[in-house]
């Protein structure tokens, strides 16, 4: 049985987006992100069947939340067996958030996804490390007090991942607005992806 590969994200507008490009360089082999790639990850669910997938794209249209005012805040480093793995850039504030992460993963436990272990941390994923990238410090030095003018999560996005040889491919599936007094509806896009033959993974 085909499967989908799927996640719930945050997606920057385009000035974040263009501000978080111009900081990516100065780390030798790192794989960067692109413009389409930028996104602050709420929930990865991965692996699921065509019928759960459509479970999953139909309960979030209960999502109900107040779009969130953030800022981009630093930038960090994710560590893997003690070596540099992933290169991120932070967002604040933290407290709503984490709050609209708890909602997007209670609503899943409504269609049998099994709630989140990890501990969340708001960030947006700039570039991925492997044995031969570095080094980071520098990197990590110069952009540590990287910021960014007030912006606005006004919707959530779940996306399937598609796996190639330059990386992951995102692709829309469902957009669901946050609003403070309107309802959250979901409109999905009309991509095979979702309707059809389903891609592989993140």
């Amino acid at each position: 049985m085909s499967t989908h590969r799927l996640f719930v994200a945050l997606r920057p507008p385009r000035p974040i987006r263009e501000r978080l490009l111009s900081a990516m360089q100065g780390i030798s082999g790192a794989r960067w992100q692109t413009d389409d790639q930028l996104h602050l990850t709420l929930r990865f669910i991965g692996e699921v069947d065509h019928h759960r997938a459509e479970d999953i794209a139909a309960v979030l249209g209960g999502l109900h939340a107040a779009a969130i005012t953030a800022r981009i805040a630093g930038v960090g480093l994710f560590d893997r067996q003690a070596r540099p793995h992933m290169v991120w850039a932070g967002v604040d504030p933290h407290a709503p958030l984490t709050a609209l992460q708890r909602k997007v993963d209670h609503l899943l436990g409504r269609v049998g996804i099994a709630p989140e272990t990890r501990s969340f941390l708001p960030h947006i994923t700039l570039a991925r490390l492997n044995r031969g990238s570095g080094p980071v410090a520098a990197f990590l030095a110069l952009n540590g007090d990287l910021a960014s003018p007030p912006f606005a999560f006004d919707h959530v996005m779940l996306y399937e991942s598609e796996m190639g040889h330059g990386g992951s491919r995102y692709h829309p599936v469902a957009r669901y607005p946050l609003a403070a007094a309107t309802s959250a509806a979901a409109t999905a896009s009309t991509s095979s992806h979702v309707t059809a033959k389903p891609s592989s993974a993140p």
